[in-house]
């Protein structure tokens, strides 16, 4: 009986346990949640960051307060330690909203932390307190130990919570909600009360760029990419001016110097020269490309980050997962209803000035006052006092008290001596107009919200600008802009391939992250991950880099089929295949073996010489053959035959030229880079020798490549197209050193390539205004003979009277003192030749009247007028 009775005994301590383990667990985890990583969507604080704001609003005398006695101060409400204290603070003056800051308070750039809270300086920003407190609005709790009381939310009038941005874990969840444009929240605030639609993106302090395409409004599963801004100083030299939000210009050098160990990208050096701006620099190793570099960057290294919003927000003292549009709806309409309360509250303020003044007015001009001169007691006073001011009790808003007659007998003799009726009035028509105004804003509250948060944009919305660029990222191919930081060996009898076979046969330079392509005699090809040493099959034929989706890689073969004898000749391409997995490109028959085979870059088609065996029937034992008859097929294609007779051997007679002809290139003005996938400009059919003719809209022009991983500043261009030698290019522009308008047509004479020439002139100053490349172009120039003349309009046909020079010569100068807007025209129409009816008599051309429409075409060229 006692041992039942122990085990019941253990049994409950066993389940109380159980117990006080999982209500412990979930008042833990509630807590946490409620009070200290997440915030809440009224004001958009975490109540460590609410605490402190009360705190400084407390201690505000509109001096700096050190950063010490403001977390001894924020210590009486928030139990949790000074360091938690010290470190939200820094947190929030680095974000530079709510707080004025003096001291060296850290750099989110670099890294670098604060100094000691004893030696820094923090105060409340004009704006704070603008938007963020309210004593009458706000609703009060005690404090943690019940000496004080704290709010139980601020009273904000603004989209707070998105403005900073807030990251916080907890128990079972966490809230990551990143920072946007200030003046863009105004806007949106605006465009939620006149119930229009909106889209917000994440603006970050430390600028850089952003592809937001994946953002989903801010939910959990989006994804955002941010990359630093990377420049292009010289051929040898990149800088980086901007860096990823959450990224530190250590932890970046870090990244980039590990990404040059692991050889995945080629520099000579990086040098830090961040101060007040961020500025990185990267020396390039001789021969490397800053186009491929700043992609392998890209790839490779913390210049472009991943970040996954994940917006959880207290919603009735809830967590709640909700998007970045509803969280801005929630705060507007709390700033509505915020706003009406002020209003109310001002309203009723007003009414009773109003009344205290009426009941000041009567009391003094009907000399009450003398009427209790005879009164003996208290009451009686009171009595007299009331029923003087009975006649004109209807026309108060509300009943007199006895509170109010109080107030009346405290005025002081003094105050009645010298009282001024006309004085008295005028304040009362004051406060009268200022109830009218009061109750119009009360009954037009949309109209009241808008103008109050134009008024905060126009306060502080300068300087506030978007930092973060939005933009459209392409998607980087590692094995392309990798670099060669190994090298391919082939062992060719024993079937091994690798980059540590370094005494056998060197194929080519690769990088540890390419996939190879192997071909064997037996007509099997494969595809596999390189390794330092891997067996792919004996008796190897050819071995290469195996670039995806290459549509110009052609090969050209000719097999023996191991069942019929036949000889069949193919040509054909690899464009995607699955790793590993061995492909016959034989009729799949055994003993079928590769007579002859080529791998051919730009789809060239030798001819070749087939050399038949004596013993063979064959009358003609010799002939020729020319891959440029077969079509292009895929890699099963069985091919054509080429001789039913045993060959003896095949020889190159010619190199062949490429069957593929050029490559149609166009430009995505969004992404700045070339592509064969039809999306943007088209810019035509490129040779070999083609170029691309980009013209800059600082007056300069380049000859580039038409390379897939050439990179162009869509801001910076002007105009690029495919390079003729014969296009000339009229432009009108300012010359600074001669201080004068200039216009002019040249052609582009020079040939080097990736080198910027000026045809502006160097001249600091110098501004290029209108470019076109039509034939016949017009431009329309508002402008000025003298400083202070009338405004007139010249329709320039620089075609018609400017001779076609180089691109050095200065042009044609403009009388003009000033030109205030150049528009470029549709160009002009070649006139028709009329028809010749007789020898004798040519009738003359019909006149042609110009075409004064904006072409949209020529107007998206300009964007060069400022």
């Amino acid at each position: 009986m006692n041992l039942k009775h122990g085990e019941d005994d253990a049994l409950q301590e066993k389940l109380a346990l159980d117990g006080m383990y999982e209500n412990y667990f979930l008042e833990y985890a509630s807590y946490v949640i409620l009070e200290r990583a997440v915030p809440a969507v009224e004001d958009g604080l975490k109540p460590v960051q609410r605490r402190i704001l009360h705190a400084l609003r407390e201690m505000d005398d509109g001096r700096f307060n050190k950063v010490a006695n403001v977390i001894g101060q924020a210590m009486q409400y928030h139990p949790h330690g000074d360091a938690s204290i010290g470190e939200a603070i820094v947190a929030m003056g680095q974000k530079n909203l709510v707080f004025d800051i003096q001291g060296n308070w850290g750099d989110i750039r670099t890294g670098d932390g604060a100094a000691a809270a004893r030696y820094i300086e923090v105060r409340l920003s004009k704006f704070a307190n603008d938007v963020v407190f309210n004593p009458d609005t706000t609703e009060w709790q005690l404090s943690y130990d019940g000496r004080k009381k704290e709010p139980v939310t601020l009273p904000v009038k603004f989209p707070l919570l998105l403005a900073q941005g807030v990251e916080g874990i907890a128990v079972g969840l966490s809230t990551k909600i990143l920072p946007h444009n200030f003046c863009e929240l105004i806007e949106a605030s605006i465009e939620v009360l006149k119930g229009k639609s909106f889209q917000l993106f994440p603006d970050f302090p430390t600028g850089g760029l952003t592809d937001v395409s994946n953002y989903n409004d801010g939910h959990r599963g989006g994804k955002i990419r941010v990359r630093s801004r990377i420049e292009e100083l010289d051929k040898k030299t990149l800088v980086i001016r901007e860096i990823p939000f959450g990224t530190t210009t250590t932890n970046l050098i870090e990244s980039i110097i590990k990404a040059n160990d692991a050889g995945k990208i080629k520099i000579k050096k990086v040098i830090d020269n961040t101060a007040a701006e961020v500025e990185i620099q990267i020396q390039l190793a001789p021969g490397v490309s800053p186009d491929i570099t700043i992609d392998a960057l890209y790839a490779f290294t913390d210049c472009e980050v991943s970040v996954s919003p994940n917006a959880c927000v207290i919603i009735a003292d809830k967590p709640h997962f909700a998007s970045v549009t509803e969280i801005l709806r929630t705060c507007t309409e709390q700033t509505l209803e915020l706003l009406k309360r002020e209003l109310e509250i001002r309203r009723h303020e007003l009414m009773e000035k109003l009344l205290y003044s009426s009941l000041e007015k009567i009391f003094i001009e009907n000399r009450i006052y003398r009427k209790i001169e005879n009164s003996e007691t208290f009451e009686d006073v009171l009595d007299m006092v009331d029923k003087g001011l009975k006649p004109f009790k209807k026309q108060f808003y509300r009943e007199i008290t006895q509170d109010d007659l109080l107030r009346l007998l405290e005025i002081r003799i003094k105050r009645i001596s010298k009282y001024d009726t006309f004085k008295a009035e005028e304040a009362m028509r004051r406060l009268e107009q200022e109830l009218v105004e009061t109750e119009d804003n009360l009954a037009n509250l949309t109209r009241y919200a808008i103008a109050y948060y134009k008024d905060l944009l126009k306060k502080y919305g300068k300087g506030r600008e978007r930092k973060t660029e939005i933009r459209a990222f392409n998607q980087i191919s590692a094995n392309v802009v990798a670099a060669a930081n190994q090298k391919l060996y082939v062992d060719r009898e024993g079937g091994f391939v690798g980059y540590s076979l370094k005494k056998d046969e060197y194929v080519s330079d690769c990088s540890d992250i390419d996939d190879i392509i192997v071909f064997r005699k037996d007509g099997k090809c494969v595809v596999t991950k390189i390794q330092e040493k891997v067996f792919v099959g004996k008796d190897i034929i050819h071995v290469a880099v195996f670039k995806k989706n290459d549509e110009r890689k052609v090969y050209n073969l000719i097999y023996v089929d191991g069942k019929t004898g036949i000889s069949h000749a193919k040509r054909f391409q690899i464009t995607a295949v699955t790793r590993d997995r061995e492909y016959d490109l034989t009729k799949g028959n055994p003993k079928s073996k590769v007579l002859y085979f080529t791998a051919n870059d730009n789809g060239e088609a030798e001819t070749i010489t087939i050399n038949l065996t004596a013993q063979s029937s064959a009358k003609i034992k010799q002939f020729d053959f020319g891959f440029a008859e077969l079509a292009i097929k895929g890699r099963e294609a069985q091919g054509n035959v080429l001789t039913k007779y045993p060959v003896r051997k095949i020889t190159l007679k010619s190199a062949g030229l490429s069957t593929l002809g050029g490559v149609e290139l166009w430009y995505d003005g969004l992404l700045g880079r070339l592509n064969r996938d039809q999306r943007g400009k088209y810019l035509g059919n490129f040779e070999a020798n083609g170029h691309i003719l980009v013209v800059y809209k600082d007056g300069n022009y380049e000859l580039t490549s038409f390379d897939l991983t050439n990179r162009y500043e869509p801001n910076d261009i002007a105009w690029l197209a495919k390079f003729d030698p014969k296009t000339v290019v009229s432009a009108v522009y300012y010359e600074a050193l001669q201080k004068a308008w200039y216009v002019k047509r040249f052609r582009i004479e020079t040939n080097t390539i990736d080198k910027k020439f000026s045809f502006i002139g160097e001249a600091k100053g110098s501004k290029l205004l209108a470019l076109s490349a039509d034939e016949h172009p017009r431009i329309e120039i508002q402008h000025q003979v003298k400083d202070r003349g009338p405004l007139e309009t010249m329709l320039l046909q620089p075609d018609g009277f400017i001779e076609v020079r180089g691109w050095k010569a200065l042009g044609n100068k403009l009388p003009f003192a000033k030109v205030k807007e150049i528009k470029l025209l549709a160009p002009r129409l070649k006139e028709k030749q009329p028809e010749v009816v007789k020898p004798v008599l040519v009738a003359p051309p019909l006149a042609v009247e110009p075409d004064v429409e904006e072409s949209e075409e020529a107007l998206a060229q300009l964007g060069l007028f400022e």
